[in-house]
C-alpha cells in the first residue's frame, strides 16, 4: 500500500483527485474564489453584526442555571444511572459555557471590552481554561486559518516533523480516543514543532504587551484549581471527581471533536496553503460547517463555522441567518452540512476516517493536501478488525 495523498480519497464520495465532480464539471476547492470577502460581508444583513449584551448575558444565565440544576439533581438522587446521565449532560454544558467565553474572546459577546473580559474570565476559568492565553492563540488561529506554517490549532504536521516521531507517538496522536483528550496537553505544550505554553507570559504565543493579561488569566486558572483542591478536603476527592472531574473530561472530548471537525473529516480532502497561495479568504473557505441536531442550540450554533471564521465579530445568535444570506455568494465554496438526526452519530464516521487517514502534508508546495502514513494506517486497520 502506497502512502495516500489526494489519490487516497474515496470515489464513492463523488470525489476524484481532490476535485468535486458534479453535473457542471469539475470544481477545484483550492482555486482562488471569484468573489472577495467584501462581497460576502455586503450580503450579510446589517443587524447580524449588532451585539446585544443583554441577550448574550441571558445565554450565560441560562447555561449557569442548567449547570447548577444538574449538579443539585445528581447529588439529590445519587444513583449510578443519574450520575452517568449527569456526566454527559454536565460535560456538554461545560462545553456550552466555553463557547460563550470564546465569544467574549472574539468580542462578539458585546462591544464592551470590560464586560467581555470579566465574563470571559469567569466562564473560562471555571472550566480550567486560561482566558487571555487561549484568546490570543485562538486569534492567531483565525488570522492564519488554513496556513500550514502559521495556523495554531489542529494544524497539519509537515512530513519531516511527522516522520521524526516514533511509531508510539504516532499511534497516540492518531488513535481514538487519545486525540480526543489532547486539549489540556495542547494548553501546556502546544503542537509538535511549536514551542510555548498558554500559561507562560513569556511564551512564543504572546507579544510583550500581552504578558500582563496572560499572567492575570493564569492567576485566575490557579485560583480555580486551588478551589477544586480545597473542595476535595471538604466534600471528598471522590465527590469532586463526580461533580467536576468527569464532566471536565466530557467537555475536553467535546472541544477536541468539534474543533477537529471544523477543519477535517469532510468527504473531499480540502487544501492547506503556504506562502503566496494563502490568503485570509482562501484559508477561511476550507472551514467546514457541521450540524449537531438538537445540540446546535445548546452549544450556541458553533457548528455554523464558515461565517464565524471569516467574521468572528458576528454574535453566535446571528450566525445561522448570516450563513443563509452568504450562501449565494459562496456558491460551491460552501459545503452544506449533512443534517443530523437528534444526535450527530454520522459525525463519528467522519472523525474516525479522518484521524485514520489524515496524518501529514508534504514539506514542499504552496497548496497541499493531507497524506496517509501507510504503516500507521495498516496498523490501525489491523487493530480494528
Amino acid at each position: 500500500m502506497k502512502e495516500m495523498g489526494v489519490e487516497g480519497i474515496r470515489k464513492d464520495d463523488g470525489i476524484d483527485g481532490g476535485h468535486v465532480i458534479d453535473g457542471a464539471g469539475v470544481f477545484d476547492p483550492s482555486a482562488p474564489p471569484p468573489f472577495k470577502i467584501g462581497d460576502i460581508r455586503a450580503a450579510i444583513p446589517k443587524h447580524c453584526w449588532v451585539k446585544d449584551p443583554w441577550r448574550s448575558l441571558s445565554y450565560v444565565f441560562r447555561d449557569v442555571l442548567v449547570i447548577f440544576c444538574l449538579g443539585t439533581a445528581a447529588v439529590y438522587f445519587n444513583h449510578w444511572v443519574c450520575w452517568i446521565l449527569y456526566w454527559v449532560l454536565q460535560g456538554t454544558m461545560f462545553w456550552a459555557i466555553f463557547v460563550l467565553g470564546h465569544d467574549c474572546g472574539h468580542g462578539s459577546f458585546s462591544d464592551s471590552p470590560l464586560l467581555n473580559n470579566v465574563v470571559g474570565h469567569i466562564l473560562h476559568s471555571s472550566i480550567l481554561v486560561p482566558y487571555h492565553g487561549w484568546r490570543i492563540s485562538h486569534r492567531t488561529h483565525h488570522q492564519h486559518h488554513g496556513n500550514v506554517e502559521n495556523d495554531e490549532s489542529w494544524v497539519p504536521l509537515p512530513e519531516k516533523i511527522y516522520k521524526s516521531l516514533n511509531l508510539r507517538t504516532r499511534i497516540m496522536r492518531f488513535t481514538v480516543p487519545f486525540p480526543m483528550f489532547a486539549y489540556p496537553v495542547y494548553l501546556w505544550t502546544r503542537s509538535p514543532g511549536k514551542k510555548g505554553s498558554h500559561f507562560s507570559p513569556y511564551s512564543d504565543l504572546f507579544a510583550p504587551n500581552e504578558r500582563k493579561s496572560v499572567l492575570i488569566s493564569t492567576a485566575f486558572w490557579t485560583i480555580t484549581l486551588l478551589l477544586l483542591v480545597s473542595s476535595s478536603f471538604v466534600v471528598g476527592p471522590a465527590q469532586v471527581l463526580r461533580l467536576y472531574g468527569i464532566p471536565y473530561l466530557v467537555f475536553v472530548t467535546w472541544i477536541d471533536i468539534v474543533t477537529y471537525l471544523h477543519h477535517h473529516g469532510y468527504g473531499q480532502k480540502l487544501p492547506w496553503y503556504r506562502g503566496k497561495e494563502w490568503s485570509y479568504l482562501r484559508g477561511g473557505l476550507t472551514t467546514v460547517d457541521r450540524d449537531y441536531g438538537w445540540i446546535n442550540n445548546i452549544h450556541h450554533d458553533i457548528g455554523t463555522h464558515v461565517i464565524h471564521h471569516l467574521f468572528p465579530q458576528i454574535p453566535h445568535y446571528h450566525l445561522v441567518e448570516a450563513t443563509k444570506a452568504a450562501k449565494p455568494v459562496l456558491g460551491k465554496y460552501y459545503r452544506e452540512p449533512k443534517k443530523s438526526r437528534p444526535f450527530p452519530f454520522h459525525l463519528f464516521r467522519n472523525l474516525l476516517r479522518s484521524i485514520r487517514e489524515d496524518h501529514y502534508v508534504s514539506d514542499t508546495g504552496d497548496v497541499v493536501y493531507y497524506q496517509t502514513d501507510s504503516q500507521l494506517y495498516e496498523f490501525l486497520e489491523s487493530k480494528s478488525n
